[in-house]
C-alpha cells in the first residue's frame, strides 16, 4: 500500500496514473510553492481534489486555507463515514490506485466575515490600503485620487482609520478643507468624496461593514498546528459572501497582499508554511483593473520565495491570466466539456499548457475523463513539469458534504478564537479625534465670540464717556421738557429784562423788571 503522505521522502500522494492506474502521482513538497491550478467543469470532482489536498497538506503539517463557496468543505471536520453510500465507490477506488482508506477528521477553525457560520474576520481600512478599497468600492481613477488623499492625510496628522465610520469620518474632513487640500496634493472634488461615501454607505447596507474592525485577523493564529502535528485547515465560509464578488475577490487579495508583507524570505522550503486554496478564482480577475492584474501577478511570482503555496480553482484555465497561470507548475485538470467553437479553442490551448505523454492525446483525455479522474501534470526533480498523465484522483478521508449547524456551532465553542475575535473592539482612532477637534473649535468659537463683544461693548462706553460716540443703547438722555411758547413781545421783553437785570445784579430785581417791562409791551 501506498501511503498517503511520505515526509521522508518529502511527497504527498495525489492519485494513481499510467497503465490500471498503478503508477503513483506524487506532488513534492518542496515544490508545492510553485503553486497550482486545479480546473474543470461544474460536477467533475474539483472539491474533492481541494479537499484530498487539503487534507494531505494537513498531514505534512502545513496549515491550510479554503473558501468553502457551497458548504460543503466542512465535512472535513470529521472522519469519513464506513456506512456511508459512498463508501464502496471510494474502497474500490482506494484498492485500484493501492492505498489504505484510513477514515480520519481534521483540526478545523471555521471564518466567516459577517460572524454568522464561524469566528468574525475583520481587518482595517489602513491595512487594507487605498488600492483595494477602491477596487472593492468600485471608484474612479479620480475617486481613487481622492482616497489616496485621505490617507495620506490620515498618515500624516496620526488619525487611525480601524473601521467604516473613521474612513466615513475623514472623508467628510477632507470634503470640508478641500481648498486647502487642492493646494498641497491636488484637486480634491467634493463630488468625488460625495461619490465615495455612496459608494461605502451601499457597502454597509450588504454587510460588508462588518470586514472593519477590530480585532483585526493576524495570520499567525491561521498557521498552527494541533496536539498531533496535523496543520490547521482554516475555512471560510463564504456561501452568503459570494453574493458579493466584489467583497470576496477584494478579501483574498487582501490575504495574499498581507502574506506578502508580513512573512519573511525562507527561499525553497522542505514544504511550505501554509497553502491557500482559491476557489472560484475568476472572481479575482473579473473586471479587475491592470494595475490589480499586475500586483496579484507580483504576488504570485514573489510569494513562492517565502513559503506559500497558492492554489486557484476555476471551470477553465483560461479564466485566469496568462502571466498568473504561467506562475503555476502543478495543475490538475478534471474534464472540459467542448460544446461550441470558442470552447473547443479554449480546449486545445488548455492542452497546450502540457508536457505531452505519447501515449495518449492530451486535448482528448481531458474530454474524456470521467468524475474523479483528472489530467495531471506535478513539478518533477528541479521544478521541470511533469509528463502528463490520465490520474484516479484518491478519495478523501474526511466526511465528504456539509455538517451539521449544532456539529459547525460546537466545533466554533471550542475553539480558542472565539475568545479573542468574539467581541468587536472600539478604541478612540480618527472619528472620535475628529469629532474632539470639531467640539474644541465650536468652543474656541464661541469664547471668542463672546469675549469680542465685552471688548466691544467697553469701547463703546470709553468713547461715549469721553464724548466721542452718541449711542442711544448705551446711555439713554433724559428726555426734554417742553417749552411754552413766547411770542414777539415776549421775547423783546425778555432780553431787555436781562440786560436791565445784570445792571441790578439781584433775581428779584430781573423778575420784577421782566414783569413790568413785559405789561408795558402787551398794552396791560
Amino acid at each position: 500500500m501506498t501511503g498517503i503522505v511520505d515526509l521522508d521522502a518529502g511527497t504527498v500522494f495525489v492519485g494513481g496514473g499510467g497503465p490500471g492506474h498503478a503508477q503513483p502521482q506524487n506532488l513534492l513538497l518542496k515544490y508545492a510553492n510553485r503553486h497550482g491550478l486545479i480546473a474543470g467543469a461544474t460536477g467533475t470532482g474539483k472539491t474533492v481534489t481541494l479537499q484530498t489536498l487539503a487534507e494531505s497538506f494537513s498531514r505534512a503539517g502545513v496549515p491550510v486555507f479554503m473558501a468553502d463557496v457551497k458548504g460543503d468543505l466542512a465535512g472535513i471536520a470529521r472522519p469519513g463515514d464506513p456506512n456511508g453510500k459512498l463508501h464502496g465507490p471510494f474502497q474500490a477506488r482506494s484498492e485500484t490506485i493501492g492505498i489504505a482508506l484510513d477514515y480520519q477528521d481534521f483540526p478545523v477553525t471555521f471564518w466567516d466575515i459577517w460572524g454568522e457560520r464561524g469566528h468574525p474576520v475583520r481587518t482595517t481600512p489602513a491595512e487594507m490600503g487605498p488600492l483595494l478599497l477602491s477596487r472593492l468600492l468600485g471608484l474612479t481613477d479620480a475617486q481613487e485620487g481622492v482616497m489616496n488623499i485621505a490617507f495620506r492625510v490620515a498618515d500624516e496628522q496620526g488619525l487611525a482609520l480601524l473601521d467604516m465610520k473613521d474612513l466615513q469620518a475623514m472623508l467628510v474632513w477632507v470634503g470640508q478643507n478641500a481648498k486647502d487640500l487642492s493646494l498641497k496634493y491636488g484637486n480634491v472634488s467634493t463630488a468625488s468624496v460625495g461619490a465615495i461615501q455612496r459608494a461605502l454607505m451601499v457597502l454597509e447596507n450588504e454587510g460588508g461593514a462588518r470586514l472593519f474592525g477590530e480585532p483585526a485577523l493576524e495570520l499567525a493564529d491561521m498557521m498552527r498546528l494541533d496536539a498531533s502535528g496535523k496543520g490547521m485547515v482554516n475555512i471560510l465560509s463564504a456561501e452568503r459572501l459570494m453574493n458579493a464578488p466584489r467583497l470576496y475577490a477584494t478579501f483574498l487579495l487582501w490575504l495574499m497582499s498581507e502574506l506578502f508583507e508580513q512573512l519573511p524570505e525562507v527561499g525553497d522550503p522542505d514544504k511550505p508554511r501554509i497553502a491557500f486554496f482559491f476557489d472560484e478564482a475568476h472572481l479575482l480577475f473579473d473586471d479587475a483593473p491592470p494595475a490589480l492584474v499586475d500586483k496579484i501577478e507580483q504576488v504570485a511570482r514573489l510569494i513562492r520565495s517565502k513559503g506559500v503555496s497558492l492554489w486557484f480553482i476555476s471551470q477553465n484555465p483560461a479564466d485566469l491570466p496568462d502571466a498568473v497561470l504561467g506562475q503555476l507548475g502543478n495543475r490538475v485538470q478534471h474534464a472540459l466539456r467542448a460544446f461550441t467553437a470558442k470552447d473547443q479553442k479554449a480546449l486545445r490551448l488548455a492542452a497546450q499548457n502540457y508536457r505531452p505523454n505519447p501515449d495518449f492525446d492530451t486535448a482528448e483525455a481531458i474530454q474524456a475523463v470521467g468524475t474523479g479522474e483528472a489530467v495531471t501534470s506535478l513539478l518533477e526533480a528541479k521544478g521541470v513539469p511533469g509528463i502528463v498523465q490520465r490520474t484516479l484522483i484518491r478519495p478523501p478521508l474526511s466526511q465528504l458534504g456539509p455538517i451539521s449547524d449544532a456539529e459547525r456551532a460546537a466545533i466554533n465553542a471550542a475553539s480558542p478564537m472565539a475568545l479573542k475575535y468574539g467581541r468587536a473592539l472600539d478604541r478612540e482612532s480618527a472619528a472620535e479625534i475628529l469629532a474632539k477637534r470639531a467640539e474644541a473649535a465650536a468652543a474656541d468659537s464661541a469664547g471668542a465670540g463672546a469675549k469680542g463683544a465685552d471688548d466691544d461693548l467697553w469701547q463703546m462706553d470709553r468713547e461715549y464717556t469721553r464724548a466721542r460716540r452718541y449711542d442711544p443703547g448705551l446711555r439713554v438722555p433724559a428726555e426734554p421738557k417742553p417749552r411754552a411758547r413766547r411770542s414777539n413781545s415776549d421775547s423783546i421783553a425778555v432780553t431787555f429784562g436781562k440786560s436791565l437785570a445784570r445792571q441790578l445784579g439781584t433775581r428779584t430785581g430781573q423778575a420784577l423788571v421782566r414783569g413790568v417791562l413785559g405789561s408795558l409791551f402787551r398794552g396791560k
